[in-house]
């Protein structure tokens, strides 16, 4: 007699309770790997910010620091960091296609001018704007850190670099915090709600380095992308008014910097 027909029957797990194990397994695998523990990192460096002498206000963070002296080897690391979240979109969307969903159920379709790009330059400038002041405020209020988007030495490739990871970054977290989990919270079961709100924590978790502002900011964004995805099924929108922001962010503080006096 074999192993499987020793087991009685009523002690096997059925199909669909072994599928949904499959999919809560997969979704702890994704997360451990790419945002998840980037939350985990974020909420400690938060901690650690908080208990320093000069508390979270008295902290700078840089966005996209300089990894090297040396020009060339400088960009070569800023490359593998866009290859490195490329590589995280990549993975949510291969593992939606091996369960049968592609990237067109998703909302990764063909851009269209209607469709995706006026609804995500709408999108920067609704989330853009008020983040911008709301980051000045917390910061005022000494619960944000002090943000440098770009530490980057003047490179000829500075700008292109920046641009590659605004868009890396826009594309990673659009395609795996909405796209990806969302999609594998429903099939689980959860409501519209609810996943939306995992989503939306998700966020604003891995943002905490930035403080309880830059974390609450982000969960925002994540309720107000998570919802538009919701309703549009087109995550194209999310993507480019993400890249937009974070291009706006990353160039203009290059630009602007010495110029402008509250520029850090």
């Amino acid at each position: 007699m074999s192993a499987a027909e020793s087991v009685p029957t009523w002690d096997r797990p059925e199909p669909k309770d072994r599928e949904r194990f499959a999919i809560k397994l997969e979704i702890a695998v994704v997360l451990v790997v790419t945002f998840g523990l980037s939350g985990l990192n974020a909420a400690l460096s938060l901690i650690e910010s908080a208990l320093s002498p000069g508390g979270v206000r008295g902290q700078t963070v840089a966005l996209n620091p300089s990894r090297a002296a040396q020009s060339t080897i400088d960009l070569l690391f800023q490359l593998l960091g866009v290859l490195r979240l490329a590589g995280w979109a990549a993975l949510g969307l291969y593992l939606l296609w091996r369960s049968g969903i592609g990237p067109r159920v998703v909302g990764l379709a063909r851009i269209r001018w209607r469709s995706d790009v006026l609804p995500g330059l709408g999108l920067a400038a609704l989330i853009g704007l008020p983040g911008l002041g709301l980051y000045l405020t917390a910061h005022a209020l000494g619960v944000s850190v002090t943000i440098v988007p770009s530490s980057l030495g003047d490179h000829w490739w500075r700008l292109p670099a920046l641009i590659l990871s605004a868009c890396a970054n826009a594309a990673a977290e659009e395609i795996l915090v909405v796209g990806y989990l969302i999609t594998r919270l429903r099939k689980l079961g959860w409501s519209e709600n609810s996943s939306l709100l995992a989503s939306a924590l998700l966020r604003g978790s891995y943002h905490l380095y930035q403080g309880l502002g830059g974390g609450l900011g982000n969960l925002v964004m994540g309720v107000i992308f998570g919802r538009y995805w919701q309703r549009s099924n087109r995550l194209w929108p999310l993507i480019l008014a993400h890249a937009t922001i974070d291009t706006v962010a990353y160039i203009g503080y290059t630009l602007l910097r010495g110029h402008v006096s509250w520029l850090p």
